[in-house]
């Protein structure tokens, strides 16, 4: 089993607390790989013209294409292997920002959620002083009916008559 890692003997701990850093460090291994992809680019082109042109007293004009094609494929896929791990690490980059930008907001949200939380257990109160029976809250109109809007409305309210 490995050893957990100690953060003050870890050199890329403050890499990885800052997500513009973070950014830096992945961006300059993306360099780095992009750059390893055109070399091996042109050694599959090297590798391929080479396999194809070695020809064995005795073979037909397709067998050094069949005997090549396994070469082929094989730097192939290691090139789309490199191109895989350089869109991961964009991905990364991005992952890395996002997370950063939620737990920022995670701090917002709940006190969001308190504030709701606490609306509807106190409902605001209306502005009626205890005891004085004098003031009395106005009954509420049928909500059947609205008023008129405008004074082309007017003749269409039933309450006016």
């Amino acid at each position: 089993m490995s050893e957990p890692l100690n953060r003050t003997t870890n050199p890329l701990a403050d890499v990885a607390a800052s997500p513009e850093a973070t950014a830096r460090y992945l961006a300059d291994i993306q360099r780095v790989l992009l750059d390893i992809g055109k070399n091996l680019e042109s050694l599959a082109l090297e590798t391929r013209v080479h396999c194809r042109d070695t020809h064995v007293e005795g073979d037909r004009f397709y067998d050094a294409w069949m005997r090549a094609q396994p070469v082929e494929r094989a730097l192939r896929d290691v090139l789309k292997h490199v191109e895989g791990v350089t869109k991961g690490l964009e991905r990364s980059a991005y992952k890395r920002r996002a997370h950063d930008e939620t737990v920022t907001a995670v701090e917002k949200k709940r006190k969001e959620k308190a504030l709701e939380k606490s609306r509807k257990k106190n409902p605001p109160q209306l502005n009626t002083v205890p005891g004085n029976s004098e003031q009395q809250v106005p009954q509420q109109e049928d909500m059947r009916y609205g008023n008129p809007t405008s004074i082309y409305d007017l003749r269409n309210d039933r309450r006016s008559a």
